[in-house]
C-alpha cells in the first residue's frame, strides 16, 4: 500500500472514531437531559396539601388546596371562624367577603393572586342576594374574570352557611 493510500484510511478511520465518539457523547447528554426532565416532572407531580385549619379540615374530611404542578385546586370556601363555627350569620355580602379573604390565605400561601384564579363555582342559598352583593368581586377580579359557575343549592354543609365558593388557580413558573 503507498504512503496516501495509508494516510487516506487512516484519516478516514480517524474521522469515523471521531463522529462515533461525538454521536455518544450527543446521545449521553440526551440521555441525561430526558432523565432530569423526568425526575423534574415526577417532582412537579407529587401533590402538596395545604390545611388552612388543619382541626375543622382533619373532623371533616378534607384538605382545603392541592397543588399538582401548575395546577391548583381549592376546596369551597364558607364563613367560618377556626374552631369551624359559622360567622355572619344571615349575612350573604359578609359571608362572601369572608369567603375571599379565606380564599386569598391560601392563594398567598402557594405564591398566588386572583389574577391567576381560572376557575370560580359559587354556591349559593340565596341566589337574589348573591346576585345583590356579586359587584364586591370587582374588588377581587382586578384583571379578569375567571370562568366558573354561580349554582343554587338547597343547602350547604352547616345551615347557617349561605355561600361557597371553590376555586381553581393555573399558577405560571
Amino acid at each position: 500500500m503507498n504512503t496516501s493510500k495509508l494516510f487516506t484510511t487512516l484519516l478516514l478511520c480517524f474521522i469515523s472514531v471521531s463522529f462515533f465518539n461525538c454521536e455518544e457523547k450527543v446521545n449521553t447528554e440526551i440521555i441525561k437531559e430526558t432523565h432530569e426532565t423526568i425526575a423534574h416532572k415526577q417532582v412537579d407531580e407529587i401533590p402538596e396539601y395545604f390545611l388552612l385549619r388543619p382541626e375543622v379540615e382533619k373532623a371533616y374530611g378534607y384538605s382545603h388546596a392541592v397543588k399538582i404542578g401548575n395546577s391548583i385546586k381549592i376546596s369551597g370556601a364558607v364563613s367560618m371562624d377556626d374552631e369551624g363555627n359559622p360567622t355572619a350569620v344571615g349575612d350573604l355580602a359578609q359571608q362572601m367577603k369572608n369567603c375571599y379573604a379565606d380564599l386569598e390565605k391560601i392563594l398567598k400561601h402557594y405564591g398566588c393572586t386572583f389574577d391567576d384564579v381560572v376557575k370560580e363555582d359559587v354556591f349559593t342559598t340565596d341566589m337574589s342576594k348573591f346576585l345583590e352583593a356579586a359587584a364586591y368581586r370587582t374588588e377581587i377580579y382586578k384583571t379578569q374574570f375567571p370562568t366558573g359557575s354561580w349554582l343554587g343549592v338547597t343547602e350547604l354543609a352547616v345551615p347557617e352557611f349561605m355561600i361557597e365558593i371553590e376555586l381553581e388557580v393555573h399558577k405560571t413558573k
